[in-house]
């Protein structure tokens, strides 16, 4: 890790010279690389400068506990174990930035909910998961647009996509895909039972176009009337778009704009997203033929939340972890969640490394 820490310092002065020379600052795009990048060294190296001062500290102290005067050895004793916890907890922290980053981190979401089993009732759960990550965004500063809506009959929603912009949504919510389970009485329950429905959500990282690049010839693009809310254009005009991608069969359709070249572009963005995950599952499905305690972290067909009315409960099955503050999660308030999982996925990654 030394070495590590070393280059990474070397680095850090390299990047901190060259944003101060003049062909670094009349070139826009080298300086926020540039820029970037020294930025992500800054908490590394803050850290190795702070244990490089507290390795030389601790030498005196030895030097000191090994005198003869014994209230001198008491003092310097006492101080070595200080800095010694110091340490400690300054090495925990640098071998969770020293993990390696996953790439999409910093990227913006394509969020996709939809009603799963349980019918009326599931359209219904999949609005409040709608509005619960979309608050959970607003509260983060992120920003939050519903590119397509299908609304259920009874009033709830059969499929949404959002996307959600801001720094480091993706990091957040990257494990929130698989099934979310919720356990209730429908309000259309005269006897009281408790019903159980499901929700899908799927979280993709939002692909530029330079990540995933889609030929024209691979595409069909189909052009139809809109349906649903949307003004005098409704079932009038072609405005609305399916774009089914021939090599995979992936179709996306998108019709709330009322222009043809806005619900392409739209549908465009998120079949790139979904490319972009298909090629991410793809690649975790071979890392999982060597790791295979890490394949559940990827699998969004397996049921990764509940939500019991009853008993004002929400549990994370994958880290046995439960919460009696459904309203609050519900109305948006997720980091209760999400830090104990991020946390639990840490440290797994962490004993992934130490593995021979």
């Amino acid at each position: 890790m030394q070495a590590k820490l070393e280059a990474m310092a070397r680095r850090h002065a390299e990047l901190e010279l060259l944003l101060s020379t003049p062909a670094v600052l009349a070139d826009p795009p080298t300086f926020r690389d540039h820029a970037r990048a020294y930025a992500e060294l800054q908490p590394v190296v803050d850290r190795f400068r702070n244990r490089t001062r507290l390795l030389l500290e601790a030498d005196e102290a030895r030097a000191l506990a090994a005198e003869a005067d014994p209230e001198m050895v008491h003092l310097a004793r006492q101080e070595l174990k200080a800095i010694e916890d110091r340490l400690a907890g300054i090495d925990q922290e640098l071998q969770v930035l020293l993990l390696p980053q996953d790439p999409n981190d910093d990227k913006n979401v394509i969020l996709e909910v939809r009603a799963g089993t349980g019918g009326d009732e599931a359209g219904l759960f999949a609005q409040e998961i709608v509005r619960m990550y979309t608050r959970y965004a607003l509260t983060r500063g992120w920003q939050v647009e519903l590119l397509s809506e299908s609304q259920a009959s009874a009033g709830g929603v059969k499929e949404a996509v959002l996307e959600i912009n801001g720094k480091g949504a993706y990091s957040r919510l990257k494990h929130e895909s698989g099934v979310h389970r919720v356990q209730r009485v429908p309000e259309t329950e005269a006897a009281g039972r408790i019903h159980t429905s499901a929700v899908t959500v799927a979280v993709l990282p939002e692909a530029d176009e330079v990540e995933v690049t889609i030929d024209e010839k691979d595409l069909r693009i189909d052009s139809f009337c809109s349906s649903g809310p949307g003004g005098q254009s409704v079932n009038t005009t072609y405005s609305a778009v399916r774009l089914t991608h021939l090599p995979t069969g992936i179709v996306v359709s998108q019709q709330d704009e009322k222009s043809w070249h806005k619900n392409k572009a739209k549908a465009m963005r998120v079949l790139r997203s979904r490319l972009l995950d298909r090629r991410m599952q793809e690649q975790q499905e071979a890392i999982a033929k060597e790791r295979r305690s890490m394949v559940k972290t990827g699998d969004r067909s397996e049921k990764i939340r509940t939500y019991n009315f009853p008993q004002n409960r929400v549990s994370d099955h994958r880290i046995n972890f439960t919460t009696h503050r459904l309203p609050e999660v519900l109305d948006g308030r997720l980091d209760d969640l999400i830090d104990p999982l991020l946390a639990h996925y840490r440290e797994e990654s962490l004993r992934a490394e130490e593995k021979p």
